[in-house]
């Protein structure tokens, strides 16, 4: 198994692999796989052929929690090992679980692009004392580089957010020396604004005069009422 430098630090280290098999069931029938614990995928890329496949629920939720869409994993598939990215999932919108997977294939030694996810830590002074509101404009970042060089996921700390209407930009993040990122620097990541001041209606102003006359005919009013009823007696 070749050996890859995956991050920064040039760490040496062997990508994981995911065991698939070849698929043959296509269209509606692949619920029946889905019955059995499996999931069907596709793989694809540049210079690539196009393959079905299939490969265990229980092995790919593994494999995904710990490598994300942006680490070079191996599907080993026979006696053949193909170094791929998971490209896209589909879930099902009853039990959340993955019903689809399409991997791409990659060259280790060709650049591409990839979104990175953004992780937000810790907490922002100018919204714990200040009451500010945070606003994301962000939730990952373009790059490009060679697969191995891929990061899986930039760091935002929070805690640089001290006043309010102050802003992180994506010239702030630090980025590895082989990523290059595809977003003009300039461009904000989050901000913390001012808290919303509640909307008062106004006060409707009250006519005095209507109210007077109003009382007053009610009690003129009453007054003939009586005067009538007297009369009747």
């Amino acid at each position: 198994m070749v050996c890859l430098a995956k991050d920064i630090l040039s760490a040496i280290i062997t990508p994981m692999e995911l065991t698939t098999e070849n698929r043959e069931i296509l269209g509606k029938k692949v619920n029946s796989l889905r019955r059995q614990g499996l999931i069907p995928a596709e793989f694809y890329g540049h210079g690539f052929p196009n393959k079905h496949l299939v490969v265990k629920q229980a092995d790919f939720n593994k494999v995904f929690k710990e490598a994300g869409e942006n680490m070079v994993i191996t599907l080993v598939s026979g006696k053949e090992k193909l170094p791929a990215l998971i490209y896209d999932i589909d879930k099902d919108y009853l039990s959340g679980e993955v019903s689809h997977v399409d991997f791409y294939g990659v060259r280790m030694d060709e650049e591409i692009k990839a979104a990175v996810p953004i992780e937000f830590t810790g907490e922002s002074p100018a919204v714990k004392d200040k009451g500010g509101v945070l606003n994301k404009s962000l939730n990952e970042i373009e790059v490009e580089a060679l697969p191995a060089n891929l990061p899986q996921s930039f760091t935002v700390d929070l805690s640089g957010l001290v006043d309010l209407d102050q802003s992180i930009y994506v010239k702030d993040i630090t980025v590895p020396k082989n990523v290059k990122i595809l977003v003009q620097p300039e461009t904000v990541v989050i901000s913390v604004t001012p808290p919303r001041e509640e909307e008062v209606a106004p006060a409707v102003p009250v006519d005095v005069s209507e109210i007077k006359v109003e009382t007053e005919e009610k009690k003129l009013e009453r007054e003939q009422k009586k005067t009538s009823e007297e009369g009747q007696e």
